[in-house]
């Protein structure tokens, strides 16, 4: 078995990815691995001609997948837009995956982020002894998409400062990137395109400018709609931890994961799932990717501090933690919500007493 942590999703999918391609049958664009609509197959997941069972990767709506994929078909970038932890990063990394066939062409947006991480840097020792020269240009991952025909991915777009930001204008209207020392420019094959993600919920966000806004067409993620889509979410997801990490622990009861998702949409929501108690909502997000995160250490917490079996005991210190960002106005909140919701359900006990005993 690998020892990856955490493969690509054009590695851990090739089979899939293998089987949509030997189905495809429609047309192409450029150095496209799949046509739009197998991609869309691939993402939502779905029975091929010959019985063969594509997995979901994205559960939600098919006509958001459908207009994301669309768009890259296009000369316009794509940006997944939305709340943190509504899957704009696993929705990008297999978007890639699914069109290029290579997920790895990514830059992380952060405050830290220079403009030569996007456009491209020098090899100084090379510079210093050569001078400026294609062998001393150090290629970023959107110039290497650019002359691959490939996507390239830039996660948190707003964490980036907005003149980095803009540096992305003339690579997405004019396609091509200026190299002046080299009297130059990479010009951008068919294929090329750029999936960004943002949120606006962090702090730090740098807005773009409405230049680099018209050259995307924005796609927003929402929260799942039904308790049940959000549940299927976190038990996939769960079981693909499991299999990686080779956790000692039971597969999660339904009813564990039921009864995060529920504390989770209440508080998001400020009101209970029957609609009959406001309730005071906490600062953080408490999104999917929280609850999926809450399980996956309650597991190991059952594998290795207990007897396998996953109890509310080792749900209580994650859940308590997800919801606390804030020490002192969400314990409020938290402890307000223990007395008065989780208190009254009669097959609560369990949890209400496990995250009393965390506080």
């Amino acid at each position: 078995m690998s020892q990856v942590l955490r493969g690509h999703a054009e590695d851990l999918y090739a089979l899939e990815l293998e089987e949509l391609k030997k189905q495809d049958s429609g047309r192409r664009p450029a150095n496209w691995q799949l046509t739009p609509q197998s991609v869309v197959t691939y993402l939502v997941g779905g029975t091929l001609s010959n019985g063969f069972e594509v997995s979901p990767k994205y559960i939600g709506n098919r006509r958001l997948m459908e207009i994301a994929v669309a768009t890259l078909t296009t000369d316009r970038a794509l940006l997944l837009y939305g709340l943190p932890g509504t899957a704009k990063s696993w929705v990008s990394e297999h978007l890639a995956a699914g069109i290029s066939g290579d997920s790895t062409l990514i830059i992380q947006g952060t405050a830290g982020t220079s403009e030569e991480a996007i456009r491209y840097g020098w090899n100084y020792a090379r510079l210093l002894a050569e001078g400026p020269s294609e062998k001393a240009l150090v290629e970023t991952p959107v110039a290497r998409a650019m002359k691959d025909g490939k996507i390239a991915r830039i996660e948190e777009l707003t964490r980036i400062g907005a003149d980095v930001q803009d540096t992305l204008i003339t690579i997405l209207s004019e396609k091509t990137l200026p190299v002046p020392e080299l009297n130059t420019e990479i010009q951008a094959v068919r294929g090329f395109n750029i999936i960004a993600t943002a949120n606006n919920r962090d702090k730090g966000v740098n807005d773009l400018s409405s230049a680099l806004k018209r050259r995307f067409n924005t796609v927003i993620l929402p929260v799942p709609d039904s308790m049940e889509e959000e549940m299927d979410i976190v038990k996939r997801r769960v079981e693909s931890f499991e299999k990686v990490m080779e956790v000692p622990a039971e597969p999660p009861a339904l009813q564990e994961i039921r009864r995060i998702v529920t504390i989770f949409r209440e508080l998001r929501s400020g009101v209970t799932i029957d609609g009959k108690t406001k309730l005071k909502t906490p600062s953080g997000t408490l999104s999917t990717a929280e609850a999926i995160s809450v399980v996956n250490n309650g597991m190991a917490m059952a594998g290795y501090f207990g007897d396998g079996r996953l109890t509310a005991e080792d749900l209580a210190a994650g859940i308590t933690g997800a919801i606390l960002k804030d020490p002192v106005q969400d314990k409020v909140v938290w402890q307000e919500y223990l007395e008065t919701v989780v208190k009254s359900r009669e097959d609560w006990k369990d949890i209400y007493r496990a995250c009393k005993n965390v506080l």
